[in-house]
């Protein structure tokens, strides 16, 4: 019977799903990844600090994501 009892208790815990706070670990971790990946899309990289040629476009988790600026050519008149 206490081994019905422990199985039960067992099968009830682990029924429920993960809790509140790993859903919201999920979802952040999901949505760092996003913003990775739309910045590797523009080309840019995540770093810890951008140069004075790059812009910064989103932020990576904590760092932001350097993208480098178009290179205009100057005009000749």
């Amino acid at each position: 019977m206490k081994i019905l009892g422990i199985f039960l208790t067992f099968v009830f815990t682990v029924s429920c799903g993960p809790s509140v706070s790993q859903k919201k670990t999920r979802d952040k971790t999901r949505e760092i990844t996003v913003r990775k990946t739309e910045c590797y899309l523009v080309r840019g990289a995540c770093k810890t600090s951008c140069n004075n040629w790059e812009y910064i476009y989103n932020y990576c988790d904590n760092e932001p994501c350097c993208v480098v600026r178009e290179y205009k050519m100057p005009t000749s008149k």
